[in-house]
């Protein structure tokens, strides 16, 4: 049995357990595998589903795919920028 790939997680600020792969082929999923623990990109893929859900993203066009990189690079702190609003508001505490 292997162990468990470590990286300093980015979004969470520890040493966390990292992805198995690159989430994208690209330079931003390089940079997302070498720094963002399988937690944090739960957190990701939990929150992306409000973006496609409220913008109705068609993840097929190479639109869809652009707005969702770029949501992800600015999640992740590798842009600066907003993320896009969503319908859903996180109830006040």
């Amino acid at each position: 049995m292997s162990e468990e790939r470590m990286v300093q997680c980015r979004k969470l600020g520890k040493l966390l357990p990292g992805l198995t792969k690159p989430p994208y082929k690209n330079e931003l999923g390089r940079r997302v595998y070498e720094e963002v623990s399988k937690e944090a990109w739960e957190m990701w893929i939990k929150a992306s589903d409000l973006f496609i859900n409220t913008y109705r993203v068609d993840l097929a066009s190479s639109e869809g795919v652009q707005f969702m990189m770029k949501q992800t690079a600015i999640y992740f702190g590798y842009e600066e920028g907003d993320l896009a609003a969503t319908a859903w508001t996180p109830p006040k505490t």
